[in-house]
């Protein structure tokens, strides 16, 4: 019996915790390669900079930075959004786009770049379904 409520108080505080990163999903019948490419072409029109590409495994990482962020830390840089985004075949010939939205504050310490991750902020969960409206579906 202890042993069981322990179990149950373990798996209850290891689910607890706070998530981070937003996701959007979507399942589309258009290929795979037409919602990749549509993906590259949607990152200029929210604002982000394409930082990495996987064309093998159809991943793309893209940034933007917002400099008019403020907080009372002298180590403070800005806030960085990210969008890791992941196209994949899915059953029955369609095509699906997972988006993964997350926001890090930026600090530059005595030992350089600290990129520490915050809730979703409302503008890449915003940018995130702009891009999953556009090319999901």
């Amino acid at each position: 019996m202890r042993s069981s409520i322990l179990l149950a108080a373990l798996v209850a505080i290891g689910c607890g915790g706070p998530s981070y990163t937003a996701a959007d999903m979507a399942t589309t019948p258009t290929p795979v390669a037409d919602v990749f490419g549509c993906l590259r072409q949607q990152l200029q029109a929210i604002g982000f900079a394409q930082s990495s590409i996987d064309t093998d495994d159809h991943r793309l990482t893209a940034r933007r930075y917002d400099e008019t962020a403020r907080r009372p830390d002298v180590k403070f840089r800005r806030m960085v959004d990210v969008l890791e985004m992941d196209v994949h075949p899915d059953t029955g010939n369609q095509a699906r786009l997972i988006v993964a939205e997350k926001t890090f504050a930026e600090y530059f310490t005595e030992r350089g770049q600290l990129l520490q991750q915050e809730t979703a902020s409302d503008r890449v969960r915003a940018a995130g379904q702009a891009v999953v409206t556009a090319c999901g579906r």
